[in-house]
């Protein structure tokens, strides 16, 4: 069955609805693997669950830092019918990172620009709202009630101190354990898909 969208939603709506369908299918164990601003309805599974349910998670190039201005100003201009398309197409130059991947630009052109301005301005306004709520991604992984295992794995450096924030917040929370996957696009999923996917297999093995 096909479920139609018939009212806003963001990462509690997403975290139920995989927690029922985990439930459904008979899921006792899992391990939540996520890619981009898909971390914020991850973290919500994951804090909603125990840690026997859910040992540790995986986040994929996910923003840790606080968002920045400009970031800011694409997310509200995308929400704007105005200037929805050439806000958008800046995030995609920049998630490109300068290359012409084409997988990635394939993904961007054919997949994610297929979605229209409701799911787009939706997207963007939880976002925005995420980052006015919890700071951070650091800060919502800090504030989980109990804490376990969660690996960041990224390739996209294009921030100053990148690494250096991730390595710090990690020397204080050894839980947290980031990964950099050579790269330059915002996608490691699709620009080194063996090189993540061993990574993933690997932490997945190490939470049991």
């Amino acid at each position: 069955a096909v479920r139609s969208v018939d009212a806003d939603f963001g990462p509690a709506e997403q975290a139920a609805d995989v927690i029922a369908l985990m439930d459904a299918l008979g899921v006792d164990r899992f391990v939540p693997v996520s890619t981009s601003h898909g971390g914020w309805a991850n973290m919500e599974i994951t804090d909603r669950l125990s840690p026997e349910r859910v040992p540790g998670s995986v986040v994929i190039d996910w923003i840790m830092v606080e968002a920045w201005p400009e970031f800011v100003q694409d997310l509200r201009d995308i929400q704007d019918p105005g200037l929805w398309v050439a806000g958008r197409q800046r995030l995609f130059d920049f998630w490109l990172g300068g290359t012409a991947h084409p997988a990635v630009a394939r993904h961007l052109d054919d997949e994610m620009a297929s979605f229209g301005f409701d799911m787009w301005a939706r997207s963007c306004r939880v976002i925005e709202n995420a980052y006015a709520t919890w700071g951070s991604p650091l800060r919502r992984m800090a504030a989980m009630r109990v804490k376990r295992p969660i690996a960041h794995l990224f390739s996209q450096p294009g921030l100053p101190d990148y690494e250096t924030v991730q390595r710090e917040f990690a020397a204080a929370n050894p839980w947290f354990q980031p990964h950099r996957i050579p790269g330059q696009t915002h996608f490691p999923t699709l620009e080194s898909p063996a090189v993540l996917a061993g990574h993933v297999e690997k932490f997945a093995a190490s939470v049991g």
